[in-house]
C-alpha cells in the first residue's frame, strides 16, 4: 500500500475491468461448440438430444465443481485459485481443436469429456469475482460492480460470436476451439498482472483503502498474515435451511436457464429456426448481446441509485430483478412472428430485461455469511449452474419430439421468468447477511 495520503487512488476500478474480461472470455469458451455444431454435423451425425448432451456436460462438471472450488478459494484465497483456473480452463479449450486426433474415441466422447473438464476448470470462477467485490467495493458500489462482471455473459456474444462464426465459416470448426484457448491464456496474464487483494495491492492508496474498508469492503478476506482458513462443511447445513437463501438459489436457478439458452442453443435457433448463416447470426446474435449488457449494468446502477436515495437493501434489490424479469418475458413474443427484424427486436428486449435482473451475484454479496462467502457463493452457483445440466438437455429434447418446431423450448424458457418472479416475490423475504450459529 502506497504512503501517500492525498493521492486517492482508483485500482478497485481495474480490478472490476480485468474481471469483466476474464468473465467474458470464460463465457465464450462455454459457447465454442455451438459454432462447432453446424460444421461437425456435416463430419458426424448428431442428433438434437446428442447435441444436448454435448451443450450440457459443462454444467454437470461446473456444478460438481461449486462447492470444492468456493472451499478452496476461502482456504487459499481468491488470486492463486482464480489465476490456475483461468489457466485450466483456457487449456482445455484449444484441446477440443484435437477432439478428431484420438481415432479410437468418438469425437462425441471427446468433446464430450473436455467440455467435462472445462466445466470443472470453470468452477471458482464465478464465486471468486463475487469474492473479489465484496473484497474491493464498498456496499454502496457492489451491485454496480457485480452487474459489470456479470454481464460479460452479454458482451461475451458481442465480442467473439462474429470471431467464432467467421472461425468455423473460414477455417474450419478446430480453429474456434484452438484461438479461444489462446486468448484464455492471454487473458490470465492480465488477470495475474492487475488483481491483487487490497491489503497485499502496492498501488491502492489510504485514501481509497480507508473507503472501501468504512463502506463495508471485506478488505481483509485475503490478507496477507492469515493462515489457510479451515474448510467448515458444517455451514453448508445451514446455508441450506435457510429460507431467503433458497428462495435466492430457486431464482438463480431460472435466470441462469435464460443465460444457457443463449450460451448453448441460441446460436443453432438462429441458423436453424431463422435461417440465417453461421457468419450473420454470428454477428446478428451481437444486437440482443449489448442490449443485455447495457440492461446489465443499468440494473446493477440503478439498484444501488435506490440505496443511495434511501430504499432497503431488499426492495432495492428486489423491485429491479422483478421488472428485469417482466421484461424478459419478451422472449415468448418470437413465437408470433417469422420476421427476422422482430425477432431480433424481441430476443434484444428478453437479453435487456434478463440483464436488469442478473443482480444475484450482487444479492449474495449482500447476504453471504461473512466467514464463508466463497463456499456461500458456490452453493448459490451450484443451484443457478444446475440449469445448465437440465435446460440444454430439455430444449434437445422438445426439439426432438417436435422435429426441430421451437415453439415450446421458448414457452419453456418464458415459464423460467415466471417461477423467480414468484421466488423474489414470495419465498426470499427480506435480503440481509446471514450470521451463522456457532458451530
Amino acid at each position: 500500500m502506497t504512503s501517500d495520503d492525498t493521492r486517492n487512488s482508483h485500482i478497485r476500478y481495474g480490478v472490476i475491468a480485468v474481471l469483466f474480461i476474464v468473465s467474458s472470455i470464460s463465457y465464450a469458451s462455454r459457447s465454442t461448440f455451438t459454432f462447432a455444431t453446424v460444421p461437425l454435423q456435416k463430419e458426424i451425425h448428431l442428433s438434437p438430444v446428442q447435441i444436448g448432451y454435448i451443450f450440457s456436460a459443462f454444467g454437470w462438471s461446473y456444478v460438481a465443481g461449486q462447492i470444492p472450488g468456493g472451499a478452496l478459494l476461502d482456504r487459499y484465497g481468491s488470486r492463486a485459485v482464480y489465476l490456475w483456473a483461468i489457466v485450466l480452463w483456457s487449456i482445455f479449450t484449444g484441446l477440443q481443436a484435437f477432439a478428431t486426433w484420438l481415432s479410437f474415441v468418438p469425437v462425441m466422447i471427446s468433446l464430450f469429456m473436455l467440455r467435462l473438464a472445462l466445466g470443472f476448470a470453470e468452477s471458482p470462477s464465478f464465486p471468486a469475482n463475487a469474492r473479489i467485490v465484496a473484497n474491493w467495493f464498498p456496499k454502496s458500489e457492489r451491485g454496480t460492480a457485480s452487474a459489470i462482471f456479470n454481464s460479460s455473459q452479454y458482451m461475451s456474444v458481442a465480442a467473439f460470436n462474429p470471431l467464432m462464426g467467421w472461425l468455423a465459416q473460414y477455417y474450419g470448426w478446430q480453429s474456434v476451439f484452438f484461438w479461444m484457448g489462446v486468448i484464455g491464456l492471454a487473458g490470465a496474464v492480465i488477470f495475474w498482472a492487475v488483481v491483487q487483494s487490497p491489503s497485499r495491492h502496492k498501488h491502492i492508496s489510504k485514501r481509497e483503502y480507508a473507503y472501501i474498508e468504512e463502506g463495508g469492503a471485506l478488505v481483509n478476506l485475503d490478507r496477507p498474515s492469515a493462515a489457510p482458513q479451515p474448510i467448515r462443511w458444517g455451514i453448508l447445513g445451514q446455508l441450506l435451511a435457510n429460507r431467503m437463501l433458497l428462495g435466492i438459489y430457486l431464482a438463480q436457478y431460472c435466470i441462469t436457464a435464460l443465460t444457457y439458452f443463449y450460451a448453448t442453443w441460441f446460436g443453432l435457433y438462429l441458423i436453424q429456426a431463422r435461417h440465417m448463416s453461421l457468419v450473420k447470426a454470428g454477428f446478428m446474435s451481437t444486437g440482443p448481446a449489448i442490449a443485455g449488457f447495457v440492461g446489465g449494468v443499468l440494473g446493477g446502477i440503478l439498484s444501488d441509485y435506490l440505496l443511495k436515495r434511501g430504499m432497503g437493501l431488499s426492495p432495492a434489490r428486489k423491485t429491479v430483478i422483478i421488472i428485469g424479469l417482466v421484461i424478459s418475458c419478451a422472449i415468448l413474443a418470437c413465437n408470433y412472428t417469422d420476421s427476422q427484424a422482430m425477432i431480433m427486436l424481441f430476443m434484444s428486449i428478453a437479453f435487456f430485461g434478463k440483464g436488469v435482473a442478473a443482480l444475484g451475484w450482487a444479492v449474495m454479496s449482500d447476504a453471504a455469511p461473512r466467514e464463508a462467502t466463497g463456499l456461500a457463493g458456490s452453493v448459490f452457483n451450484l443451484f443457478g449452474n444446475a440449469a445448465g445440466i437440465f435446460t440444454p438437455i430439455v430444449i434437445g429434447y422438445i426439439l426432438q419430439a417436435t422435429n426441430n418446431d421451437w415453439t415450446m423450448a421458448l414457452v419453456f424458457l418464458f415459464a423460467h421468468s415466471v417461477v423467480a418472479m414468484i421466488s423474489y416475490g414470495f419465498i426470499t423475504g427480506e435480503i440481509k447477511r446471514v450470521v451463522l450459529k456457532a458451530a
